[in-house]
Parts: structure tokens; sequence; C-alpha cells
């Protein structure tokens, strides 16, 4: 039997913030938070489902939306394909029309509201941005420069991927940057392949791939746990232990490694649908790559040099 397929909408206000309604307690997984939408009729496409549950739900028209996330679930009792979208761009004022109650709440305050399982990855896409930054420690002399120049181009979530350095120089690193990240709001992650920063704080972890193979579960302690993935088993393992996201590379060719066998869009659209994780592009990709990155199923774009200009 094919899945039940759902449009959803994670509709944002002009404070960046999200609309979360409660389930009437007879509905499947009733008495949950969810984000507003439902299912697609026959003959419908998912957009003009979600445009006609959100004028029917909440009294608003849809101008814009933006593929998010698309999640496949299996309840116990129900199999659901979960098409998700940002929508930022709408006309109207947001109502109740069918009684359930609502709140508008910080895309970090939504982990602390109950919501079905399947709603999980949703939440973790929602509260993660478009660009994720490697701060590659090729010249340590210009790390502090580039974070400085990372930060200033308004980028919030950050690796340091410090594998030359000695440890004296990781921690006294660490120690300058994760307040600076603090200023700016950004949260930094640490590769792990950095093995001599304990007591260093920082916002989560970022595995290796060969990391993220010999982990039986999520790392505990952390804010934030990414992974970097190549293939379709590499993802699987990420989705079981159950990390927040992923980078899958290489999408293009690159200077740094060219001889590496690139995935190309198509190969990546079809690994991204088959996981349930928010997945960032890397490889050969700068900003302007966004659009046809979400395209495909991504998060966003993760890269090296694609944000110190």
């Amino acid at each position: 039997m094919s899945p039940l397929q759902v449009a959803v909408g994670v509709v944002k206000n002009s404070l960046g913030e999200v609309l979360i309604s409660l389930r009437h307690d007879k509905l499947h997984q009733g008495g949950l938070w969810e984000f507003p939408g439902g299912k697609v009729e026959a003959e419908e496409t998912v957009g003009q489902a979600l445009a006609r549950e959100l004028k029917e739900e909440l009294d608003i028209t849809v101008q814009a939306a933006m593929p998010l996330i698309t999640i496949n679930h299996q309840y116990p009792d129900l199999a659901v394909q979960l098409c998700v979208f940002t929508v930022e761009s709408y006309s109207g004022t947001v109502k109740s029309c069918e009684g359930q109650p609502f709140l508008w709440v910080n895309p970090d305050d939504l982990v602390n509201y109950a919501f079905p399982v399947a709603n999980r990855p949703i939440i973790a896409a929602v509260r993660l941005p478009p660009y994720y930054a490697i701060l590659d420690d090729a010249d340590p002399t210009l790390l502090l420069v580039n974070l400085d120049g990372i930060l200033e181009n308004g980028i919030k979530l950050i690796q340091a991927r410090l594998k030359t350095l000695s440890a004296d120089a990781v921690k006294s690193f660490l120690e300058q940057a994760y307040p600076l990240c603090k200023t700016y709001k950004a949260s930094l992650l640490l590769n792990s392949s950095v093995k001599q920063a304990e007591g260093c704080e920082v916002n989560g972890l970022h595995l290796t791939s060969v990391d993220l193979l010999a982990c039986r579960q999520r790392p505990d302690g952390k804010q934030w746990v990414g992974a970097s993935c190549h293939n379709r088993e590499e993802l699987r393992h990420a989705e079981k232990i159950g990390v927040d996201f992923v980078v899958l590379a290489p999408v293009l060719a690159t200077p740094t490694h060219p001889d590496a066998e690139i995935l190309g869009w198509d190969h990546f659209a079809e690994l991204t649908a088959q996981i349930n994780l928010p997945v960032y592009a890397l490889g050969g990709l700068t900003q302007s790559d966004l659009l046809v990155a979400r395209e495909a199923g991504a998060q966003g774009i993760a890269g090296i040099r694609a944000f110190l200009g």
C-alpha cells in the first residue's frame, strides 16, 4: 500500500517564529503538536494541497513556498510521507479555522514540545540554517581571520576541522572561537578527528565517516551532531544512530580532490530522498547553488572556501 502523502507547511512570521498547532485528541497521533497541513487528495499536487490546507486551517493564502525536507515514516498502524515546505510569503492573518489551539514558537524552542516521531527531522531542518561553513586549518595563521570573515558573512553554523594543530593550539583557538561565535549567535561544531579538545566548550560534534560508522549510538551530551557521508550505507547508519544532519559529498568536482568520484545532482537527489535527515550538499559549490541544492532535496550548502569571499 502506498504511504499517506501529507503536505506540511512550516509557516513563519516576520519575527522568524514558527506556527504549531495541537492535534485533536481523536485524530491519529492526537494530543501532540504538529505543523499545519494535511492529506494530498487524488489528482492534487503537493503544492496545491499545501495551499488548500493552509487556507482551510489558517485562512492564509500561500504566495511562495520552498521545499524543506521530505520524510518517509512507518508508524505501527500507518505509513506516511511528509512533504514539508517553508512558507514565509503569504497573505492574510493567521487564525484557527478548525478550532485547534496554535502557538508562534521560536525555532530553537520547538524541542520543548511533544511532536509525532516523524516530525523530529523536520524540527532539526527548521532549526538549521541554509549554509554550513567548514573552517579548515591548512594555514593556522588564518584561522581566526577566516572565522571572522565567515561570521561577518552571516553564517550561523560552523565546523572547526582542526586536523593538524597541536593540542595546545586547538585549545587556544577554541577558547577564542567559541565566545566569538556566541556573540554572533552562531553554533560551532568540532570535527571528531580532533581528539585533544577535552574540556573545550563547543556546540556540537561533526563525525567523520570513519567515526560515524564506528558509533553504535548518538554521542551523548551534544547540542548538535552532524556527520560526513558519501554513500547509502553511511547515510543509513547516520539515520540509525540519530544524528541531526549529514553532509553528502562530493556533489561536483573540486580542486582539492580532482580524482574523487562525484555524485552529481541526480544521484545526490536520489540518495537524499532515501534518508529522513537534513542533508547539506558539499563539493565544488558556492552560495549561489542554494536553490539548485534545495530542488535536489538538500537543507543547504556546505563548503570550505564558499563563505570566505
